[in-house]
């Protein structure tokens, strides 16, 4: 794999009309080395993350209260077909996503990640916009979640006010930021693996549920009766779309492996693992779990109404538990749930703070947000990030609940903007990789679906724009109106302003998206070596593979 053999120029019949602008840029060398600031700089975030760390973000980072609570209002809102339906397209979609995310951040795993690639392979404007969209939504989230992990403790102790919670919560959070990212690594290594364990669990009792297997269940089998009566969809195509809202929501955070990447030790080892067993994560802990609830859960369970937030009196897994019967873990689910909301308040945190040193780092932010202390941590971000946590204590106010409400309407449609792009950003990449004159043989991890899978998941995330557009605009049981339009859709404008805004700014130079030949496709590069003969190798698939490829996907 030798960088410098496939660096040929190009001549002026390999460029497009509009790449005959401006000459290209200069050979290529050698592969960039990235080690560390020059003097003047500031520093680098710390590189503490290791293999185990990057596995459990890969799925830690997403399952939390959209999948336990937020899916029991999904499934009373479409029906259980609906609910399997939507989440296996936005799980497809996240399939695609991911793998392209893998292919950019293995070779330039740089701090901002997929807002990196959109500056540098889209357009800056647009990277921009997505950069503090990004960072916005999990400021705004990082309350939220303190304020929901307080409402799980209800569950048991109705008592206590919630300030106290909150209290206790973000405090946890703050001891967590004094061990840096390897903080932030352990914390989501622990309660991945309780998540994982949890709903693996809940699989295996929901089996039993349904067979009749539990004796505390005066229901007895229970097979298909529920796609039945009350039937597998509820509320029309109309239903179908609202499912696409949860789903996306559900999934918030797959993508911070890529984040993470820039802390990793070795990402060139740890992120193809971690990007290759997105699709058994996402196959056996939302798909299989969510078509088991739909099994043994009515659809027209009137407890489903209150599924939202963090109720989780009203999660359709506690409840699932109750109906059958079985004493005690209803309170285990609850925990576990609560450890969930815990661990996306972390992953909140890391988040921001990250996309903002980023941003700064670049000139898109305050500059002071761009210092790094000696321990590798964005200081000055995480007291920021910790200072919106103080949002949190609203809710003691009458109108805390409606702040929140348009609080988190920044972030609603964040996700399918930030994936869709990440496979924009991923063709545009390829495009310009080829243009500047390398081949796909030389990256050092590929996805698997090349760009065809990017522009499938590029498609699958408009779809989903168009279905959320659609029931923000018809919201299911009521007539449109602008309030409930504008707290599902509000962050499409933002988006929008923040993309003129930042064009204006720069006024209109760079015209409106980066030229093939003038993408930036070296800097960023940290050292890889191929394997001895010269090629990244792969083991031959086999059926016996299988089940030890299982175990590896899930735990490794």
């Amino acid at each position: 794999m030798d960088l410098k053999s496939s660096n040929v120029p190009l001549s002026e019949k390999q460029l497009s009309d509009d790449e005959k602008t401006t000459p290209a840029p200069p050979a290529y060398s050698g592969v960039v080395d990235d080690h560390g600031p020059q003097p003047g700089e500031p520093r680098e975030l710390s590189r503490a993350l290791k293999g185990r760390h990057m596995q459990m973000i890969a799925i830690g980072g997403s399952i939390g209260a959209g999948l336990f609570v937020g899916s029991g209002g999904a499934l009373h809102n479409g029906g259980p077909a609906s609910l399997l339906l939507g989440f296996i397209i936005i799980g497809a979609m996240l399939l695609f996503t991911i793998q392209a995310l893998g292919e950019l951040a293995v070779l330039y795993p740089v701090n901002g990640a997929f807002y990196m690639y959109a500056v540098r392979f889209i357009d800056p404007a647009w990277g921009f916009a997505m950069g503090w969209e990004y960072a916005l939504s999990w400021l705004v989230i990082l309350p939220f979640e303190i304020t929901a992990a307080g409402i799980t403790i209800d569950f048991w102790r109705d008592d206590i006010n919630i300030g106290v919670w909150i209290a206790v919560f973000l405090t946890i959070l703050v001891l967590v930021q004094f061990f840096a990212v390897r903080g932030y690594g352990e914390v989501e290594f622990v309660l991945g693996i309780i998540k994982i364990i949890a709903v693996i669990g809940f699989i295996f009792l929901g089996v039993i549920i349904d067979c009749g297997g539990v004796p505390t269940d005066s229901r007895g089998y229970i097979g298909a009766h529920f796609w039945h009566d009350p039937g597998a969809f509820r509320n029309g195509f109309k239903g179908f779309c609202s499912v696409f809202v949860t789903a996306a929501f559900a999934f918030a955070g797959t993508e911070l492996v890529g984040l993470a990447a820039a802390e990793a030790e070795d990402p060139r080892k740890t992120l193809p693992k971690a990007t290759r067993t997105v699709f058994w994560r996402i196959a056996i802990f939302y798909v299989l779990s969510l078509f088991i609830l739909g099994l043994i859960v009515r659809s027209d369970d009137e407890s489903l109404l209150g599924a939202s937030g963090a109720n989780t009196k009203y999660s359709p897994f506690v409840l699932a538990i109750r109906q059958a019967g079985v004493k005690g873990l209803p309170s285990v689910f609850n925990a576990v749930i609560t450890l969930s909301v815990i661990s996306v308040a972390n992953s909140a945190t890391f988040a921001s703070t990250r996309t903002l040193q980023a941003l700064a780092k670049n000139g898109m932010a305050p500059r002071f947000l761009q210092y790094v202390d000696p321990q590798g941590r964005p200081l000055w971000c995480i007291i920021l990030q910790l200072v919106f946590g103080l949002l949190a204590f609203i809710n003691e106010a009458d109108v805390g609940t409606q702040v929140f409400t348009w609080l988190l309407s920044l972030s609603a449609l964040n996700n399918l903007f930030v994936w869709a792009s990440i496979c924009l950003s991923h063709i545009r990449f390829r495009r310009g990789w080829a243009a500047q004159g390398h081949s796909t043989d030389e990256l050092p991890f590929k996805a698997a679906y090349g760009v065809i899978g990017s522009y499938i998941g590029f498609f699958l995330n408009v779809l989903a724009l168009i279905a959320t557009f659609y029931v923000s605009l018809f919201p299911i049981g009521s007539d449109p109106n602008a309030e409930a339009f504008f707290t599902t859709f509000l962050s499409a404008p933002i988006a929008i302003a923040l993309y003129v805004g930042w064009k204006i700014y720069l006024r209109g130079a760079g015209g409106f998206y980066v030229r093939s030949h003038q993408m930036d496709v070296l800097t960023g590069m940290r050292d890889f070596h191929p394997d001895v003969d010269g090629t990244l190798k792969e083991k031959k698939f086999s059926v016996r593979d299988i089940p030890s490829r299982l175990m590896h996907a899930v735990f490794v």
